[in-house]
């Protein structure tokens, strides 16, 4: 199993976007799915459930070529069919 570590960039994403970190690497974990952005870029994302009843999809920039993986930015959105 690849191990993560979140940039800088990252780690502001999830403060400022109420995402808990602990959410991130559980989605690097077990994503839902992971679609190739480019060479060595991935998306990782999971239906993930907010509060007691809002599902947002979260969605994990990750540069591959970095050791560990890079989680390079995350964010979370409620149009999921965007990205079906």
């Amino acid at each position: 199993m690849p191990q993560f570590e979140l940039s800088f960039h990252a780690i502001e994403q999830c403060q400022s976007r109420g995402i808990p970190q602990g959410i991130v690497f559980e989605v690097l974990a077990e994503p839902d799915k992971i679609e190739i952005e480019s060479e060595g870029q991935f998306v990782y994302q999971k239906l993930v459930v907010f509060g007691e009843e809002k599902i947002y999809l979260v969605r994990i920039f990750v540069n591959s070529h970095k050791t560990p993986n890079l989680a390079k930015t995350v964010y979370r959105t409620s149009k999921f069919s965007k990205y079906e």
